[in-house]
């Protein structure tokens, strides 16, 4: 998943960046929130981590103002801001989840997840995907009781299927989910990581859609 920080505190938003990469997300960091306009208006998020005082404005406007364009991207809150009245605020806005500083990277994991789950309307962390038994919290596949061991790239392309059942992805969608795990993405990355998808998983488990991309097959 591509998700953008808006964290102006260094030492915080150092953690955060290597919690999300970690996990296997595409992370972008940004400490003010016109570098975040430029960056939700140019470039496509599944998720926003939000403060809510950064040096140029408060973050309750800026989510206001995304909510009032139309940008559903699901936003969770990340503050110091620890007042009832203050969560209220935040949820009203159109915050997805409200989390107070400091916090467990562990439980920022979780609950990322969670909502991730929430809009690709399969709230299960568990599914079965023909004899894949997948289990999208814990990251792990098993299949014919043996686990199978993706890498961070791998399990990101993975998850971009399993978040789109039915639908071709194309190769510049899927570009997207990898962006930031190099400093550049070289032109045969996504065949790549296809192909050993598909060794892991079984070659049918991604379809190739000539000329379109690829879609999540049968295994």
């Amino acid at each position: 998943m591509r998700i953008l920080l808006i964290e102006d505190d260094t030492v915080l938003g150092i953690a955060v960046h290597d919690q999300l990469k970690g996990d296997g997300h595409s992370a972008d960091w940004v400490k003010r929130l016109d570098m975040a306009e430029e960056a939700l208006a140019t470039s496509p998020f599944e998720l926003v981590l939000l403060d809510l005082m950064l040096p140029d404005g408060r973050g309750i406007p800026f989510l206001k103002a995304m909510r009032a364009r139309g940008d559903a991207t699901p936003v969770i809150i990340l503050t110091a801001l620890d007042q009832v009245s203050d969560r209220i605020e935040g949820l009203n806005a159109g915050a997805d989840d409200y989390m107070v500083k400091p916090f467990d990277l562990s439980e920022l994991s979780a609950r990322i997840g969670s909502v991730a789950r929430r809009y690709a309307g399969n709230p299960n962390p568990r599914i079965q995907i023909g004899p894949l038994e997948i289990d999208i919290a814990a990251r792990t596949i098993m299949r014919d009781g043996r686990s199978i061991a993706l890498t961070a790239r791998e399990w990101a392309l993975f998850e971009a299927f399993v978040q789109a059942p039915g639908q071709v992805l194309s190769k510049g969608q899927l570009e997207e989910h990898l962006y930031n795990f190099d400093d550049s993405i070289e032109s045969n990355t996504i065949e790549v990581h296809v192909s050993r998808l598909r060794k892991k998983l079984g070659h049918s488990a991604i379809e190739t859609e000539r000329g379109l991309g690829y879609r999540l097959g049968h295994p």
